[in-house]
């Protein structure tokens, strides 16, 4: 039987869906992105590896990262006896050069990662899954940002590292945060570097609302 354990995330406020919203995620900047807009949700974090996750095409990869995600978090709900909400899922990446920058595993991988983001354009992309648990339906969509990051001196990158703020980020970096000094511009979404593109989130969400307010009337 899988531990239903859920923080609930927003109730102060008043929910602008109908229907009750998981997250499946743990990310502080996916939980505050989603609080942003006045949503009142649930997260229960997705287990699944990843790594094991492998699409020879990029825009294919992250999307089933995402789609695996909200599957294995609604899978978790229905065995706590549940078979109502709609889950969101994302993954972010940075793409330079062909090459996906994840996570860094440590100080030299993030300093490798900073010295090639320097005076360069990339793209961040991330993925995106929402399901309907009790139809068992869902949507998939990826979400490209294009950043320009300014020369960026090795002192600006090692001053950048001390503060520790390139942990567990994609690319070693986060433009909400001390590394928007890098940031020269962007074309697309702020919100799609930060972790979700809520823009289209909302239509997303809005329209699948749509269809089961519809589907009640039958």
């Amino acid at each position: 039987m899988a531990k239903c354990s859920p923080m609930f995330c927003g109730a102060e406020k008043r929910n602008i869906m109908n229907y009750h919203l998981i997250l499946a995620s743990a990310s502080p900047r996916r939980i505050d992105l989603l609080s942003q807009i006045g949503l009142v949700f649930e997260v229960i974090p997705s287990d699944i590896d990843e790594s094991k996750i492998r699409d020879h095409d990029h825009l294919r990869n992250i999307q089933l990262i995402a789609l695996c995600k909200v599957q294995d978090v609604a899978r978790k709900i229905k065995e706590c006896g549940s078979q109502r909400g709609i889950v969101i899922g994302a993954d972010t990446q940075i793409i330079i050069d062909g090459e996906i920058l994840g996570k860094p595993i440590g100080r030299a991988d993030a300093l490798s990662m900073l010295s090639k983001l320097s005076a360069r354009s990339h793209q961040v992309i991330t993925g995106v899954a929402i399901l309907d648990i009790e139809k068992g339906s869902n949507e998939t969509w990826v979400e490209e940002t294009n950043v320009y990051f300014r020369e960026i001196s090795p002192d600006e990158i090692c001053d950048y590292l001390e503060t520790g703020e390139y942990i567990g980020k994609a690319g070693a970096y986060g433009i909400q945060g001390r590394a928007a000094a890098f940031v020269e511009r962007i074309e697309g979404c702020y919100f799609n570097v930060v972790g979700l593109p809520l823009s289209k989130l909302s239509q997303k969400l809005r329209k699948m609302q749509k269809i089961q307010d519809s589907d009640k009337r039958i």
